[in-house]
């Protein structure tokens, strides 16, 4: 009797292109959380990449086996998760949507090299601003929209909920809020199904015996919305929080979990809006995006969101891309 050889499932590979602040620290957690098999540090600094692949390499033994190095676009083939963290990063007074004429030209060079390599991975875009090099990414890969997801407003929405559970003294992870449209000046805060414990804000307050106050509610978005200006302003850049965000999603992916998470990606006919990314909550799964979830806003909310994808959709025209 003839024994066929075994065949060996491909280990799971996640690639991160850019290792600044954002792509390193990503990579860190992804090692500490032993979810890939191999990571690949890609950078047009091929130093910076192998300093960070070693320095992570002596992680190991306090982590878990895993196959680290510096590379080049060839290695993102097979990865089921390819971050794009490459650009440059935002400078106090900056906006994000001013980051725009810094990483446009990068994401021409970047994207279709790794879509050439990799036609059957996810791409993950944490480079700001985030949405409209969401969009970028859509068009410049040729990728199913599906694939191409930016981490949008993981992070505010984080912010949001953060912010909320201090003032109402629970945990975070017991307040269901979201933040929507675009990761910048002009999101969106959806009060009208903000909730703690299925129990809307204004309920809470009076179960709670404490005051509804509609002013401290707007300063907490406010704080959410400005939370970035102020991080760079003291340390020079955010990092922590936003890798967290997209070790989340890259999370939902590898474990096919189908998690309900704010992220961008393209939209279709929701409030006659179209041919646009940003974010909504969204259903993630091993195959990326599998259901955009279509939130039911007051009219107040619609109007913002509408204002919010209108300036999206003026940057996109700018780079010939729409």
């Amino acid at each position: 009797m003839t024994t066929l050889p075994r065949a060996h499932p491909r280990p799971t590979r996640v690639a991160v292109v850019g290792v600044g602040s954002v792509g390193a620290t990503f990579a860190y957690a992804l090692l500490l959380s032993g979810l890939s098999a191999e990571i690949v540090l890609i950078d047009s600094n091929r130093a910076k990449a192998e300093g960070e692949a070693m320095d992570l390499n002596h992680t190991v033994p306090f982590a878990y086996p895993t196959r680290i190095w510096a590379g080049d676009y060839s290695d993102c083939a097979g990865a089921a998760v390819t971050v794009l963290a490459a650009g440059g990063n935002q400078k106090p007074g900056e906006t994000r949507l001013d980051l725009i004429k810094k990483n446009s030209s990068i994401w021409r060079d970047i994207v279709p090299q790794v879509a050439r390599h990799n036609p059957e991975g996810i791409l993950l875009i944490a480079t700001n601003p985030v949405d409209v090099l969401t969009y970028a990414a859509g068009k410049l890969s040729g990728l199913p929209w599906e694939r191409v997801i930016g981490s949008g407003t993981i992070l505010d929405t984080s912010r949001f909920r953060y912010l909320l559970s201090q003032h109402f003294g629970v945990d975070a992870r017991s307040v269901h809020a979201f933040i929507i449209g675009e990761h910048g000046d002009s999101e969106v805060p959806v009060w009208s199904s903000a909730n703690i414990a299925g129990m809307r804000l204004p309920q809470f307050c009076k179960a709670q015996g404490i005051p509804d106050d509609r002013q401290a509610m707007e300063n907490i978005f406010l704080q959410t919305r400005d939370a970035a200006y102020h991080i760079i302003e003291r340390k020079g850049a955010t990092y922590y929080a936003v890798a967290a965000g997209l070790m989340r999603i890259t999370q939902a992916i590898l474990r096919d979990q189908s998690t309900v998470l704010s992220i961008s990606s393209l939209v279709h006919d929701y409030h006659a809006l179209n041919d646009v990314c940003f974010s909504l909550p969204t259903v993630v799964d091993r195959g990326g995006v599998e259901q955009v979830l279509h939130l039911e806003l007051d009219e107040e909310e619609i109007e913002k969101l509408c204002h919010s994808a209108a300036l999206l959709k003026t940057t996109i025209k700018s780079l010939g891309l729409a």
